[in-house]
């Protein structure tokens, strides 16, 4: 994620999270137009690996996920990575369910993920993100903390240090769990096609 054009927005930004996870409804609506082109940019990542006649465009998803964030309460995000690993499951919800909206009007099927050595999942255009959301909730009753993993790096674009942060675990074990899930996610997705 970019950082911060100043100082004061980082301190801002610092402020609000601190609001909004204190419970101040107010804090999210003066955090998000700080974070803007940070949001946008995560939104145009995860629209880019959807199939080419999607119709959901990164500014309605931005939109979409600042509201279901309004609607939460009881939100831990003292920091940057932990925000945008929020708004990145949201966004990650929001698309299985436009997913599956979709595949329920077409009865389509057939798309393809492809499991990457360094980006877990390298999503072609048009994958499967039902089959992939499905194998990520399978690997989250077995791991739960393999699947934030993947969720984070993969939807959220977080690096290995701020997983660490936000999971409050070493690196290494960041590095070794997101190796482990890489295999257990390319099984799982392998015997579905098959």
């Amino acid at each position: 994620m970019e950082a911060p054009q100043t100082a004061h927005e980082a301190g801002d930004v610092t402020r609000l999270l601190q609001s909004w996870s204190d419970g101040d409804p107010q804090a999210i609506a003066e955090l998000v137009p700080l974070l803007y082109r940070e949001l946008h940019a995560l939104a145009v990542s995860h629209i880019r690996s959807e199939r080419k006649d999607h119709t959901l465009q990164p500014t309605a998803l931005v939109h979409e996920a600042y509201l279901r964030m309004v609607g939460q309460t009881h939100i831990q995000s003292r920091s940057r990575a932990q925000f945008f690993a929020i708004a990145s499951n949201l966004m990650r919800q929001i698309l299985v369910h436009h997913a599956r909206s979709h595949r329920a009007a077409k009865r389509g099927g057939g798309n393809k993920t492809v499991l990457g050595e360094t980006a877990i999942l390298v999503m072609q255009p048009g994958c499967d993100l039902i089959a992939l959301d499905q194998a990520l909730d399978k690997l989250a009753e077995i791991d739960p903390r393999k699947a934030r993993i993947v969720e984070l790096r993969f939807f959220g674009g977080l690096t290995e240090e701020e997983i660490a942060e936000v999971l409050h675990i070493s690196q290494i074990t960041v590095r070794r769990d997101w190796r482990i899930a890489r295999a257990q996610l390319q099984t799982e997705l392998v015997g579905r096609r098959g």
